[in-house]
């Protein structure tokens, strides 16, 4: 298992959204060069990208604590890449991480990755598909599309800091007895939302948001 590349944005007008313009976003994701620094990035709203040199172009939505690093799996882009019939680079789908010989969407919430040497990261949730990923795909029902397939990548927060680079291999250091994997999350928080209550077997590793909307559906439910 190991890290095929580290992506950091090259900010951009979001493309497809006319009700907004000059909307900057960080979706456009390339290759670094030479290794990067991953670091806590500071609550929601507030905070980024765990990686430096990375843009997050929308604060309310993406980034901070739990949305510090967003990682997904070369084996389903090429899946996606057969189905779209085109070639999906690395980092295509703003992912900071384009990983290799990891089941990133079978990652359990809570489940802990060591990366090189001294960066150790953790899954907490998921990705939404939003309308700026449909237009930088360009791609007719993508929403739709990508959410059916429930195969939506992880992100992590930083449990302790470090450098990373291509090439560093990837070593699961702690995986939780439990069923709530980054697609099971996905499912739960989109089309299955009778599952939100089995979220709580995560516990406390789920990013907040979806903690709380879990405890709520299962007050609904007693």
């Amino acid at each position: 298992m190991q890290v095929l590349s580290v992506n950091l944005a090259r900010p951009q007008t979001a493309p497809g959204i006319t009700d907004a313009p000059g909307f900057v976003t960080g979706i456009d994701k390339r290759p670094a060069d030479g290794p990067v620094r991953v670091e806590e990035p500071g609550p929601k709203g507030v905070g980024g990208s765990a990686l430096a040199g990375d843009v997050v172009g929308d604060l309310r939505h993406h980034g901070g604590t739990y949305q510090a690093v967003y990682a997904f799996a070369r084996e389903d882009l090429d899946i996606w890449g057969a189905e779209l019939d085109r070639e999906l680079p690395n980092g295509v789908f703003g992912e900071n991480l384009t990983t290799s010989g990891l089941d990133v969407c079978g990652a359990r919430i809570g489940e802990r990755w060591r990366i090189g040497p001294d960066l150790l990261l953790e899954v907490t949730s998921s990705r939404i598909p939003c309308r700026t990923f449909a237009g930088w795909l360009g791609e007719r029902g993508w929403v739709k599309r990508f959410t059916q397939a429930a195969r939506a990548g992880a992100y992590l927060r930083v449990i302790e800091p470090g450098e990373i680079r291509a090439g560093d291999g990837i070593r699961i250091e702690h995986r939780p007895d439990h069923e709530v994997t980054t697609s099971f999350w996905f499912r739960a928080s989109t089309l299955e939302r009778e599952l939100l209550p089995r979220l709580l077997a995560a516990g406390d590793a789920l990013h907040p948001e979806s903690l709380e909307k879990a405890r709520k559906a299962a007050a609904r439910a007693s």
